[in-house]
């Protein structure tokens, strides 16, 4: 398994992790190509987008973006938004655990002191994740829970 950047050719092989994983949330969310490519891929906030790999197929990826004024997950502006994905025939092979090395080496580079993740009370698997990664639970909202891991502040002394 290797990990890398996305690109945009690897819009619809993510769709394909992607899609099956709304479809299981009955989610209206949409999970096409297009999508994949506008909302991870090329969306002008990524920090990152790694995708892990065996050969030609992608077994999950992981997007981490900043987060601007007013957006979407009401989260102060600065903070990082991660949301990550993996192929259900792929699971509990260290894909996560994979993919967020490279987060959180753009985390680190982009001096982010936090990271949110929203998850959906339901997804078990997703809660235990980002829990095992260090996330902490920072609030409760309607049918979510926001855990956040904290980034240690830069070294100032670094370079003197």
């Amino acid at each position: 398994m290797i990990v890398r950047q996305a690109e945009a050719a690897d819009a619809a092989a993510m769709s394909a992790v992607l899609q099956p994983i709304i479809s299981g949330w009955s989610s209206a969310r949409r999970g096409d190509a297009a999508t994949v490519l506008s909302h991870y891929i090329a969306h002008p906030d990524r920090l990152s987008c790694a995708v892990a790999c065996e050969g030609a197929r992608i077994l999950g990826f992981q997007s981490l973006k900043v987060a601007r004024a007013r957006n979407d997950y009401d989260l102060p502006a600065g903070w990082g938004i991660i949301g990550t994905y993996v192929a259900a025939d792929a699971g509990r092979r260290g894909i996560g655990r994979a993919v967020f090395a490279s987060t959180l080496a753009a985390a680190r580079d982009a001096n982010l002191a936090h990271i949110d993740a929203t998850i959906g009370t339901a997804n078990a698997e997703g809660l235990a994740y980002y829990t095992a990664l260090g996330f902490q639970t920072w609030r409760a909202l309607d049918g979510a829970v926001g855990k956040r891991f904290d980034l240690p502040a830069p070294d100032q002394t670094e370079g003197t």
